[in-house]
Formats: C-alpha cells, sequence, structure tokens
C-alpha cells in the first residue's frame, strides 16, 4: 500500500490526536472518488465531520445511518466511540436477521 506524509495528519499527531484510516465500499466510493483517506479525529462525531469536510459528497449519502468497524470490531451505534491512534474504520450497512 502507497502511504504518503501529509501535512495537517502529521501536526494533528503531534498534538495528541487520533489519526486513522478509513477505507470506503463501492458504494462509497461514488461520493469520495477513492478508496481510502487518512483522518486526524478523536473520536466518530468529529470522524463524520473532517469526512464531510474531505468529501462534501457523503451528505448525500447514508454514511451517518451506518455501522462501523474500528480496527474489526462492529460498532452499531458509534456516536459516542472514540477512534484509537492507527485504527483501521469500515462503514457498512446494517444487516437485518432472523
Amino acid at each position: 500500500m502507497f502511504t504518503a506524509s501529509c501535512p495537517e495528519v502529521d501536526s494533528g499527531k503531534r498534538l495528541g490526536v487520533s489519526m486513522a484510516m478509513v477505507f470506503f465500499s463501492g458504494e462509497l466510493q461514488r461520493f469520495t472518488g477513492e478508496e481510502s483517506c487518512s483522518v486526524v479525529a478523536p473520536n466518530y462525531r468529529e470522524l463524520l465531520a473532517e469526512l464531510y469536510e474531505k468529501h462534501p459528497g457523503l451528505k448525500d449519502s447514508e454514511i451517518a445511518q451506518m455501522a462501523i468497524a474500528i480496527d474489526g470490531e462492529i460498532v452499531h451505534e458509534p456516536l459516542l466511540e472514540e477512534i484509537p491512534d492507527g485504527a483501521e474504520l469500515h462503514f457498512f450497512h446494517f444487516i437485518a436477521g432472523g
């Protein structure tokens, strides 16, 4: 995987803010135009705010109603979740069971 240094990410890291990598599904890539991006966000609310700022088209998606996997652990109600430094984040639609 190719990684590049990003000034805003590096400066956030120095301030003790968590840096994470968000991976977008094919559906979300229609709104972002990329497979992944790095973010500096200590919690889920700031994560969404940063994603909306980087990719305004996501406001038209259902990303806020999706579950999120944080380092492989699926969180169905992530509103108060903290984002650990170096986390991998994936968004999923809820799966109904029965």
